[in-house]
Formats: structure tokens, C-alpha cells, sequence
């Protein structure tokens, strides 16, 4: 605790490390109060908010000065009338002023307390004219929401979380933006999406993020292929070694994929290498080759026998879905309730 030199500054009254009005102050608080103060031009001068009175004990105040009445100044800021006087009390403490005469007729402002009543209007309407713009704000953030998310997750989930999304938030405007992983990543970072989905292995460098979901890959193949007539799984070196219709390199697909199968001579040259969940589904459907999909993207396709899964052993295709978003920028708003729907 740092304290002025005895007797600097004083006004009719003893000071003891700050100015007074007719009272005793310590350490830059009047009646006794105990303020911690900052070096300033070699002299310690405490912190502005310990020394001018929050908003509500001036928006009582304001509340006395319409009423003439303590009691009714209470009612209408909602506390108990102790805790009213307390309020006046611990103010004219902190300022070195007595701002209101007690008497059984009512209460009156002192000359003192008039003009600090003038001077506690103008900063509340500062800030309510604060609190104005920081209303619109939110209002504007909440109006809109970028939403970036890999094909997957775009395709077969938000669709269900975005109309849950719309029943609570109906005045929302909400933009998906579809890519890889990577995209979806490269978008948060350059500020152009609020929140994003991915599909890979780990948080990319510069995300923090969360599992709202998890999913498999499957290899299927069309009903002509061969590898839908073997009696047996498929073993990680054949797999490794057969061209592939695949996800481009960046999508979280490919990165299971590369990972799982990379003790096992790595993923041979693909066969076909596609920018989107459906594309890829469309080439093995026509018979162009097996592929690799998300569990998620082919539940149609397996039931009308239009693909079929193929069973491997031996390698771990299980992945978690995430919502991300930049590090120590956690969602808020629209963003922010999304995230609570996927988790629900």
C-alpha cells in the first residue's frame, strides 16, 4: 500500500496521502479506506475506479435527488433501505463530501451533493449511451454466421444442427462454406468464419477446438468389383497397395487414411483423386473403383446395395469430428449456440 506525505494538498481538513474535503483521507480514500495508488509525475495517485463511485451507487443517487426520499430511492434501484444508506454512506466516505441531509422529512441533497448529482448524470448517460452501442454490437454479431465446415461434416450434419439452429435463432443469417480440412482451418484464421467443423486427426496449429462427434471410414466398393466376392477381410498391406478413388490431400479423410496405413508401405498413387464426399461416392458407385468413405456419407448406398462395405483388418480408420475455432477465441453468440446444438 503506498500513501502521499502527510499533509499534501489538503482543503480544510486533515489529509494523510490524498486530498480532502472538510474529512480525513488515507491512501486516496476518505474515512480511512484503504486504496492502492500507481507512481505518476513522483507522486502515487491512486486508480481512477478507486476513486469515482461505481454506476450504482450514482444511479441512487440520481434516485434520491428525484425523489427526496432515501426509502423510495431504494425501492426504485431495488435494494433494501440499509443497504441504500449504506451505499451514501460508503460514496461521501469515498469522495470526502457529505452529499445528502437525513432528516424524518426526507432526504436533501447538500450543495456538495447537487453537484456531484450534476456530474454522476452526465456519466451515466455516458453510459448508457455505452451500453447502447455495445447492444448493437452483439446486435450486428448476432445478426449473421460463418460457419466453415469439411464436406462431410457439411453434408450429413450441419444440415440438422442449421435448422435446430434456425428454430432458436430465426433472425440469424447463416453462410456454410464447404472445404477440406485445411480450407476450413485457412477461413477461421483469416477472420472469414465464425466457427468451423474438420475431420483430421489433431486441432490444426492455431485452433483450439472440441469432439462433437465421431465417425469410421469405410472401404466400399461397387457390387461388380472383385472385392466385393472375397469370403475374407482385406489385409493394411493390399489395401495400401490398390489405386484408390480418394479425397485430395488436405481433407481430413485422407489424413486417417494416410496415417492408418503408413506402416504399411503408404497409400499407392490414387486412382482417382476428387474434391467432394459425393463425387467420390458417385465414381465407386459406377464401378471406377473401391473407395474410401466416411460411414456417415454412404447408409443409403449400403442398404440399396448400390455399394458394398468391405471388411479390413488390422488398421484403425475411427476418427473424431471437431468444432474449432482460433485459439483463445472461443465462440460467442450465434457461433456459441451452434456449438451447444452439436454437443446436445
Amino acid at each position: 500500500m503506498s500513501e502521499r506525505k502527510r499533509g499534501s494538498g489538503t482543503r480544510g481538513g486533515d489529509a494523510r496521502g490524498g486530498e480532502a474535503y472538510g474529512g480525513d483521507v488515507r491512501g486516496n480514500e476518505a474515512y480511512g479506506g484503504d486504496v492502492r495508488g500507481e507512481a505518476h509525475g513522483g507522486e502515487v495517485r491512486a486508480q481512477l475506479h478507486h476513486r469515482v463511485p461505481d454506476l450504482g451507487a450514482l444511479e441512487l443517487l440520481l434516485a434520491v435527488a428525484r425523489h427526496g426520499s432515501l426509502g423510495a430511492a431504494a425501492r426504485e434501484v431495488g435494494i433494501t433501505q440499509p443497504a441504500a444508506s449504506s451505499r451514501i454512506r460508503s460514496m461521501e466516505r469515498q469522495l470526502g463530501v457529505a452529499l445528502v441531509d437525513r432528516s424524518p422529512r426526507g432526504s436533501r441533497l447538500t450543495d456538495a451533493g447537487a453537484l456531484v448529482t450534476d456530474w454522476a448524470r452526465r456519466i451515466v448517460e455516458a453510459a448508457e449511451a455505452f451500453d447502447a452501442g455495445a447492444q448493437a454490437l452483439r446486435g450486428r454479431r448476432d445478426s449473421r454466421l460463418r460457419v466453415a465446415a469439411s464436406m462431410t461434416i457439411a453434408e450429413y450434419l450441419l444440415p440438422g444442427w442449421l435448422i435446430a439452429l434456425r428454430a432458436d435463432r430465426p433472425d440469424t443469417a447463416v453462410s456454410l462454406q464447404a472445404g477440406n480440412s485445411a480450407v476450413v482451418a485457412e477461413r477461421l484464421l483469416a477472420n472469414e468464419a465464425d466457427i468451423g467443423f474438420v475431420e483430421g486427426l489433431a486441432v490444426p496449429d492455431g485452433l483450439d477446438g472440441v469432439v462433437v462427434a465421431h465417425d469410421r471410414l469405410a472401404i466400399v466398393a461397387a457390387p461388380s468389383h472383385p472385392w466385393a466376392r472375397r469370403r475374407g477381410p482385406l489385409d493394411p498391406a493390399e489395401l495400401a497397395s490398390t489405386p484408390l478413388v480418394l479425397r485430395e490431400r488436405g481433407s481430413g479423410t485422407r489424413q486417417v487414411l494416410d496415417a492408418a496405413l503408413s506402416g504399411h508401405g503408404g497409400l499407392a498413387q490414387p486412382l482417382l483423386e476428387l474434391a467432394s464426399t459425393t463425387a467420390v461416392k458417385a465414381a465407386a458407385v459406377s464401378g471406377a473403383g473401391p473407395a474410401v468413405l466416411s460411414e456417415l456419407a454412404i447408409a443409403e448406398e449400403l442398404a440399396s446395395r448400390r455399394l458394398v462395405a468391405i471388411p479390413v483388418e488390422g488398421v484403425q480408420l475411427r476418427r473424431d469430428l471437431r468444432a474449432v475455432w482460433p485459439t483463445g477465441h472461443r465462440p460467442t453468440g450465434p457461433a456459441r449456440d451452434l456449438l451447444s446444438l452439436t454437443r446436445g
